[in-house]
């Protein structure tokens, strides 16, 4: 009789020893050809693969003058693999000057995966970064014996005036971040955070090399591998010519020391940003080496925000400086004409609406009103055209045509500077009022934002803007920072001009008004005999003291510079705006101060605003 039992048990054991054959190969399978493990193991016995890193491009002011360059620096590599169980770790410890708790910290944070995405025990991870030559000597004597340990050369950014640091920006390690948005870095690489180093990142980094090096049974290096056949050479990064001018940078910084503002400064037939001032500021110099991150840090938490660039960042109303934008609208539509005259009686009255003024002669027409910097007379071009239905079908399409001559002019959108984290500012619309207000509004309601308050606010970069394009009679280019990019041409979003929707007649007159300004009305202070400028001051209501502003440009005919200045809590616009931006006309004009205007300049860079640190 036949054995089923016996049958069965035959094929059971079978089935397993088949599972078990199938598991190991399965295994098998993965181990050598899914996973690389062990061709990992296998290459870091045989090769070393050795990154030479580029030299990252210099960077230089419009005149040639250095301003960022490299110093050689070395980083200290670990291949885990290598130097598990073989290390003497008290002697490394006191070679390299650093605790044994420390090293444990390190090594440990080298192999956590979340934050080393790339880690590997069989390649080279960054132990310590950019250690000055002069520390590093000791160690490169001892190198022999520390197994897994290797030495790469880098070097280190040097920055060499304490100026335009919000412009240059700095250079620090990549982010997690940084790995997963572009193959091209590893751990321990470097990368631009702020300013030009990390808008003209690629073109500054340059391209990595590579030398392929074989080693023995122990370790040693024997020669490149098949002589070098498949090394590839670093490609340098591209040298900057930034369009600053670092004379006029330096003065300035030095003119808002103490204060907190902007100034802005533009060549008007390029766009080219001759000075961009954000105070308070800091040395760009403590950005560099093993403190940078320690640094960074005080800045952060410091209540002025030394690390906020005030000129594309920071939004404020524009004040009287606006009003040059609605004489060029009123205008264009036809709303006013050069000789139209409004009243003022310190200030303009309508329906128990009140909006006061400064005291002038009254009646004026548009050139004087530009000049004395009346608010009435704009507050009345304002209600006329948002209220006129001839011309409008209703204040909706009222309002909408004049935001469109205000986004023609540069505002309510970014420019498109070559910085990262340029604002917008605001320019309302009738859908803003008419969700605001329900759809029940008039000129009245909104007659605010005629002389620059209200719901509207710019960066100190666009009122500058405004200032070129008004010196331009009708055009500017969007400003930049970098004129000249190695081997590049020149970006065409910088080369091309836009136009406002306001007339050219319109812009005339408006230079009419701010020339008479500084002739005779506000910006007195700015007239200088050797060149005709022109200029509009602001003075911008605020919860505290009033913010002063200044808007002008020079000479009136063929301008070289437009200019904007903002200083908070400043007062009236004659106070600081003016005197500071009259000095910076002059020094860029003519190359130099005069010992008369050196004696002011030294009195503003010593004059202080009294701020409250829980309002910053």
């Amino acid at each position: 009789m036949k054995d089923y039992e016996l049958s069965n048990r035959r094929y059971v054991i079978g089935g397993v020893a088949t599972f078990i054959v199938v598991v190991y190969i399965i295994r098998l399978f993965t181990l050598q050809i899914m996973s690389d493990d062990y061709k990992k193991n296998a290459d870091s016995n045989a090769f070393l693969k050795r990154i030479d890193y580029p030299s990252r491009g210099i960077i230089t002011d419009r005149k040639g003058r250095l301003m960022v360059y490299n110093q050689p620096a070395y980083d200290i590599l670990v291949v885990m693999n290598e130097a598990r169980g073989r290390l003497d770790t008290m002697e490394f410890c006191r070679t390299v000057g650093m605790t044994k708790e420390e090293f444990v910290a390190r090594m440990d944070a080298i192999k956590d995966r979340s934050k080393n995405p790339g880690y590997s025990r069989f390649t080279q991870q960054l132990f310590m970064g950019q250690i000055p030559d002069k520390e590093f000597s000791q160690f490169r004597e001892k190198i022999f014996r520390f197994p897994g340990f290797y030495i790469q050369k880098r070097s280190v950014r040097q920055y060499e005036y304490p100026y335009a640091a919000h412009v240059i920006g700095d250079v620090a390690e990549v982010s997690p971040s940084d790995i997963e948005n572009d193959d091209y870095y590893q751990p321990g690489d470097y990368i631009g955070k702020l300013g030009v180093e990390r808008r003209y990142e690629k073109q500054l980094r340059g391209e990595k090399g590579v030398q392929i090096l074989l080693r023995d049974a122990h370790g040693q290096i024997q020669g490149r591998y098949q002589n070098g056949r498949f090394d590839r050479s670093p490609v340098p990064g591209k040298n900057l010519t930034l369009s600053i001018d670092l004379e006029l940078q330096a003065l300035g910084e030095r003119l808002l020391e103490g204060k907190i503002g902007s100034i802005v400064a533009i060549e008007p037939s390029t766009g080219e940003v001759l000075c961009m001032v954000s105070s308070p500021t800091y040395d760009p110099r403590v950005m560099s080496g093993r403190n940078r991150s320690k640094n960074h840090s005080r800045l952060a938490v410091n209540p002025w925000k030394p690390l906020l660039n005030r000129s594309i960042m920071g939004l404020y109303p524009p004040g009287s400086t606006f009003k040059t934008t609605q004489a060029l609208t009123f205008l264009s539509e036809g709303i006013i004409s050069p000789g139209t005259m409004f009243p003022c009686h310190h200030g303009f009255y309508y329906r128990g609406l009140h909006v006061g003024c400064h005291g002038h002669k009254s009646p004026l027409a548009l050139v004087d009103a530009i000049s004395t910097s009346c608010n009435a007379y704009f507050c009345w071009g304002l209600y006329y055209m948002i209220g006129n239905r001839s011309k409008y079908h209703d204040v909706q399409e009222a309002m909408n045509t004049w935001r469109d001559y205000m986004v023609s002019m540069g505002f309510g959108y970014r420019l498109g500077i070559d910085l990262p984290g340029e604002k917008r500012g605001l320019i309302p619309n009738a859908e803003f009022y008419d969700k605001a207000y329900n759809g029940s509004w008039n000129g009245l309601t909104v007659i605010s934002i005629s002389i620059g308050q209200g719901e509207v606010t710019l960066t100190p970069l666009q009122i500058a803007n405004l200032g070129a394009t008004i010196a331009n009679r009708g055009y500017y280019y969007v400003p930049h920072v970098v004129r000249k990019v190695q081997g590049e041409p020149l970006d065409t979003a910088f080369t091309r001009r836009h136009y406002s929707m306001a007339s050219r007649s319109a812009y005339e007159t408006v230079v009419q008004g701010m020339r008479s300004s500084v002739i005779r009305g506000t910006c007195r202070a700015a007239n200088r005999p050797e060149y005709e400028a022109c200029g509009k001051t602001g003075t911008a209501q605020n919860r505290g003291h009033d913010h002063s502003v200044f808007m002008g440009f020079a000479p009136m005919d063929k301008p070289k510079i437009a200019i904007a200045v903002y200083v908070e809590n400043g007062g009236w616009g004659a106070d600081y705006g003016v005197p500071i931006g009259s000095l910076m006309m002059e020094k860029y004009i003519n190359g130099h101060l005069s010992p008369e205007s050196e004696k002011k300049a030294d009195e503003f860079q010593h004059r202080r605003i009294a701020y409250d640190s829980r309002n910053r």
